[in-house]
């Protein structure tokens, strides 16, 4: 898709990285999740968007999980530090014993 949409082979890989870092989470975590990818529109600049939402056990402190290094499991804690710095954009949404949605978009340059 982030081919067809216009991205650069470096900027799809990118994309496919952030979109591994955030699955890795919902398998480690929670319950039951998705991942939603759609083509977006910046005015006139065209990019993807992708929602990562889970039914996992939510993030307490997402100040905390965004800090390098911080990790909860087993991993590096690099996941969601990581995708903000290779995405554009980056939400995150949580309710503990919820789940968690994060937003990602990338903009093609």
């Amino acid at each position: 898709m982030a081919a067809q949409i216009g991205f650069s082979g470096a900027d799809a890989t990118l994309v496919a990285t952030s979109i591994s870092e955030v699955a890795r989470n919902i398998l480690e975590y929670a319950v039951r999740g998705e991942i939603i990818l759609r083509p977006e529109q910046n005015g006139s600049v065209p990019g993807i968007s992708v929602i990562a939402r889970d039914e996992g056990p939510g993030i307490p402190d997402i100040h905390l999980a965004m800090q390098d290094g911080y990790t909860t499991g087993r991993g590096l804690g690099l996941g969601l530090p990581g995708a903000r710095r290779l995405m554009d954009e980056l939400q995150i949404e949580s309710s503990v014993g919820v789940g968690t949605t994060v937003t990602m978009r990338k903009w093609v340059r």
